[in-house]
């Protein structure tokens, strides 16, 4: 009955909820947007234009494979088992992950499938594969390559011994550090190991040369030690990589040494670091050394290098990841631009020396202050080949938080990634900070697609799935706001489909003037009109609309204007947005930070601040039309008062929770626009709108209602349909024509909930005993009704009915969100939650569903029509010098061994193949024949289809007499073989033994002999025969045209004739 009475004491007549029955509150997992975890792992595949990330796993779920493809298509993959992602690798139609329980993982990217999952007999050092080729090679710790068969499934006969220890016979475990193919030869091999790295010959079957960074004593290397050395030292090695025309290798060393070798003879051509050259030679003075005696000057590690090509591959340099000094601030990505490479068959040693002595050009790719990457991507124009280098376009650089960032390459501008990356990657580009959702009017959605400047795109492949078309006229628009200072604005959605993918961001540090301390705490957005406003956590406003850049394309200095409490800053819009949100205003007072924030559909922005303080702006100025403090309306009795007790008022009271709506208030008989403010003591107060004579408004207050815990959610409604009573342009617009809106807040709180009349009535109330309440809104259900939906600290989300109160039903959500996060989820009145799941992942809910998940994408991955580009090849002068060729075919046979068939991508190749050339073949006689007929008659079309059927009955004829004269000279060689075979057995035999091994042999050959020459007598008449019947189908259907051909002429011979006697007639008429 409690329920009952919670409704007449609301003041609403009726039951809100009674159309929803428990069995309809049934949870759909929705969608998933973000990375579930840390960053570890990158891959991009230039052929299919996709990019892959792997996660390493934490108490959030097991490592994940996530795989982006062209706006937003995506796929997750899952680790055979509970592990982190150690490497990825895109092999032609197929995809490879190592994880950190050294299981190698096969999908298909066809099917997006488990194939198989392998685990080798070792911990896995490197992993190496190529398009070109069916096989994934492995490096072992023990420093043993094995081979895994892709294609069959199974481990090749391939198995290369640990090679180092023909250099160094004492060396036992030596693991491999990487594997590179030559860029150019696919049957050499360059292994690294710790010590030094080899290269191998897969035809040979042999080491070929060996390479061992050694420094002499006094050699300072890339860490400068002035503690002398007794012997030589050996830096160790992490990483070996082949020139893009594989003339040099480069090995990069602990101590962060570059050191740059002749793959010809073995023979070290430089040593340097990033910053200094010929680091092995004793007495060397690096920049890096020192003042102090005994003290250690240090370098960053390297962590990574690529050595990039552009569209010639002899135009070269070096990416480096690390390897600066410690000293050096934002270290960042640093490139050493080589520029062409000298011929290597007519340069001298001291011309190659110079070359990587003194590079074209060198810089740092910017990076954020204070991070550190650890790992790089590039992103290759078009090629798979040169180890993923070959002309890139951008970088996306990964640091040690897991966070990325998008440069463009060799320059090292940021990229913006809105419309480059998926919606996920950008929740760690860099990490996301808040979130806050708007139902945005679909019409004004469509028309928010902004004008940026931005490069090629990054991502073009695969192909989004066919979702529900459920038109929803109020999209899900998600703002996110990342540790950069940027917002990025996009549509999160219902789960159908999305007409409007585009992606919008908002610069908020340009628009302050600073890029340091941005931490944008509170988000609102519009409905209706789309302007955007974002608080700080320093306590500034700053206000965005829909607008076109005035300055676009240019760099203009700030000239300072304040007017109205307010600074205008619309020249501090990004130079790259052409139209889109641009900054308006800024409200800086330096009250603390942002609490809580509203944009209204109405033109109005409020704002509540640390120290208790309150503003709202009127943005048709725009200006600053209202500003107190909470703490002023402290000492008001009356109808519109509130007490506090003494413990209220030893406590800091700010605001929580700002709202607009348009109703009636307690005592009055019309409706007015309000706002409502709720605090973190409880209260709820409530200010009036009024409009001013000279166009203007001014905020009255009008009274507060104290509840009993900390405010989350206000939600105005009305009492006769249970719809929202906000502030739309709808609902002001009708306040013209004196309409009145009964309405009642729903108010909730971390211990109750209350629906009540404002400004202070008491209404109806319901306290949480057992749980605290997180998140609370109000939401609709089609027709059938309007309920309060909460999230509770025990990790269940419940439904209850308006105005009663009553439970609904109830579901646990703990196992897909993060309880500890539920103070951040959000509740959208459609009755959809957007909450996280992991540091950087949410997860979209529906609690009006059918109980179905609807995370499994369904979209297209690989492109069959996407044809992989043929591998670079030797020169013609490495082919004239005795370099051996080896090609794909020849490496199945080298790794496969001789035994294996063929693979099924080389069957598919052939067919194919086989294919193409019936239809070239069908389709050239056609083609022929169509361009002579358009240009000769009939007749002399006739004639040559004769003259083509007669040689082709010709060459028939000739044909047979051919088989015939070949028939009878085997047989006539047959006969003389026979003869002579007889001739040998009858010498010494005696002929008239019947019985004799030798007769019985001559017996054979006679019955073979008689029954060759009658099958070759039956075969000359069938031949003939069938040439007979030739020639006679030739006569009759020649006899038969020329019978054709002579009534057709006697026809018109005869037409001729009548139509020459009616002109002679006429003309001897008009003779006459």
């Amino acid at each position: 009955m409690a329920h009952l009475l919670r409704g007449k004491q609301a003041g609403i007549q009726r039951d809100l909820s009674a159309g929803l029955a428990p069995e309809l509150f049934t949870l759909d997992h929705v969608a998933q947007y973000g990375i579930n975890s840390q960053i570890v792992a990158l891959a991009y595949d230039p052929v299919q234009s996709l990019l892959a990330v792997g996660t390493k796993e934490s108490s959030f779920g097991s490592g994940q494979i996530y795989i982006f493809g062209q706006k937003r298509v995506f796929a997750s993959l899952t680790l055979p088992r509970k592990a982190s992602v150690k490497a990825l690798q895109f092999c032609a139609d197929k995809f490879i992950s190592l994880d950190s329980r050294n299981d190698i993982a096969i999908y298909s990217l066809e099917t997006k499938r488990l194939l198989v999952s392998y685990a080798p007999p070792g911990i896995v050092a490197a992993l190496l594969t190529d398009p070109t080729l069916d096989y994934a090679l492995i490096g072992l710790q023990n420093g043993d390559i094995i081979a895994y068969d892709l294609d069959r499934r199974a481990l090749a006969p391939l198995r290369i011994p640990n090679l180092w220890r023909e250099r160094n016979p004492r060396a036992r475990l030596l693991p491999i550090v990487t594997l590179a193919l030559h860029p150019r030869d696919v049957g050499t091999l360059l292994i690294g190991y710790s010590e030094g790295a080899v290269i191998y010959s897969f035809k040979q079957n042999k080491p070929t040369r060996f390479f061992q960074y050694e420094l002499q004593s006094g050699a300072p290397g890339g860490q400068f030690d002035p503690t002398p050395a007794k012997g030589p030292r050996y830096p160790k090695l992490i990483q070996a990589l082949w020139h893009p025309t594989g003339t040099f290798i480069l090995t990069g060393h602990e101590d962060s040494s570059l050191v740059i070798w002749d793959a010809s003879d073995g023979r070290m051509i430089q040593a340097r670091t990033l910053q200094d050259t010929n680091v092995d030679r004793p007495g060397s003075v690096i920049g890096n050394s020192g003042s102090a005696s005994g003290t250690i000057s240090l370098n960053v590690p390297l962590f990574r290098l690529a050595w990039c090509s552009k569209q010639n591959p002899d135009d070269t340099g070096i990416l480096a990841a690390g390897g600066v000094p410690t000293t050096m601030p934002g270290g960042g990505l640093t490139f050493l631009d080589f520029g062409a490479t000298p011929v290597y068959a007519t340069s001298s040693w001291q011309a190659l020396t110079d070359h990587f002595e003194k590079p074209k050009r060198q810089h740092v790719l910017p990076t954020p202050p204070l991070a550190e990457i650890v790992d790089f991507c590039l992103i290759p124009r078009s090629s798979p080949h040169f180890a993923g280098s070959h002309d890139p376009i951008a970088v996306i650089a990964l640091f040690a938080s897991g966070e990325t960032t998008t440069m463009s390459f060799p320059s090292g501008h940021a990229i913006c990634p809105t419309n480059q990356l998926h919606a996920s990657l950008t929740f760690v580009n860099p990490f996301v900070n808040k979130i806050a959702l708007t139902c945005l009017d679909r019409t004004r959605w469509l028309g928010m697609t902004e004008k940026r400047s931005q490069g090629p795109p990054i991502l073009t492949g695969g192909a989004e799935a066919t979702h529900p078309l459920r038109r929803y006229e109020q999209r899900n628009v998600l703002q996110t706001a990342h540790a950069d200072g940027t917002i990025r604005i996009w549509d999160a959605g219902h789960g159908d489909e999305i007409e409007n993918e585009s992606m919008l961001q908002v610069d908020v540090a340009r628009a302050i003037g600073r890029f340091d301390e941005v931490h944008i705490v509170e988000l609102s957005m519009s409905g209706a009109t789309g302007e955007l406003a974002a608080g700080l956590r320093t306590g500034e406003v700053a206000v965005f609309r829909w607008d076109h850049n005035h300055n676009y394309g240019r760099e203009v200095p700030h000239v300072s204007a304040a007017a109205f409490g307010l600074e205008t800053i619309k020249d501090r819009g990004d130079p790259g947005l052409k139209e889109g949100l641009l900054p308006l205003t800024l409200l800086d007072q330096e009250r603390g930070s942002v609490t809580a924030l509203k944009m209204s559909d109405v033109g109005f922005v409020a704002a509540g601040f640390e120290d208790g303080s309150i503003v709202v702006i009127d943005l048709r100025g725009p200006a600053l039309i209202y500003s107190a403090s909470l703490n002023d309306f402290a000492a008001t009795s009356g109808k519109h008062g509130f007490r506090r007790s003494s413990q209220a008022q030893a406590r800091a009271d700010w605001s929580t929770v700002m709202e607009f709506g348009v109703m009636s208030i307690e005592g009055e008989s019309y409706s007015s626009t309000l706002l409502f403010v709720g605090t973190n003591l409880g209260r709820i107060v409530t200010f009036k709108l009024l409009p001013e004579p000279h166009g203007g408004y001014a905020v009255q207050f009008v009274g507060a209602s104290s509840l009993d815990d900390r405010v989350i959610s206000i939600s105005p409604i009305s009492t006769d349909s249970g719809e929202s009573a906000r502030a739309t342009q709808a609902a002001v617009a009708n306040l013209r024509n004196h309409h009145i809106t009964n309405g009642v807040l729903v108010a909730v709180t971390q211990s109750g909930a209350r629906v009540f009349k404002p400004a202070t009535a008491k209404g109806a109330s319901k306290t949480w005993d057992q749980f605290l309440c997180d998140s609370a809104n109000v939401v609709s259900f089609e027709d059938r009704g309007h309920s309060l939906v909460c999230l509770f600290g025990d990790g269940c989300v419940r439904a209850y009915s308006i105005p009663g109160l009553k439970e609904i039903a109830s579901a646990r959500v703990d196992h897909i969100l993060n309880v500890r996060r539920f103070g951040e989820a959000v509740v959208t009145p459609t009755g959809d939650i957007f909450g996280w799941t992991g540091p950087s992942e949410i997860a979209v809910l529906n609690v009006w569903g059918t109980g179905q998940d609807m995370t499994k994408s369904q979209d297209t991955l690989f492109n069959p029509n996407a044809l992989i580009p043929p591998r670079p090849t030797i020169s013609n002068l490495q082919w004239l010098s005795g370099t051996q060729y080896v090609t794909s075919a020849d490496m199945d046979i080298l790794i496969g061994g001789p035994e294996r068939p063929p693979s099924k991508r080389m069957i598919e190749q052939m067919r194919s193949e086989e294919q193409q050339k019936r239809a070239s073949d069908r389709s050239a006689p056609s083609t022929a024949s169509a361009a002579n007929g358009q240009d000769e008659g009939y007749w002399a079309y006739m004639q040559r289809q004769m003259q083509e059927r007669t040689e082709k009955l010709n060459i028939m004829g000739d044909t047979m007499d051919k088989l015939e004269e070949n028939s009878s000279g085997w047989a006539d060689d047959v006969s003389k073989f026979v003869n002579q075979q007889k001739r040998k057995a009858v010498m010494g035999v005696n002929l008239d033994s019947r019985d004799t091994p030798i007769n019985n042999i001559h017996l054979k050959h006679d019955a073979k002999i008689t029954d060759l020459e009658a099958r070759i007598d039956i075969g000359k008449r069938k031949l003939w025969y069938q040439y007979e019947e030739i020639l006679a189908e030739r006569h009759e259907w020649a006899k038969g045209r020329l019978e054709t051909m002579k009534e057709e002429r006697e026809r018109e011979i005869r037409v001729v004739t009548g139509e020459f006697e009616k002109c002679w007639g006429k003309a001897g008429g008009d003779l006459e």
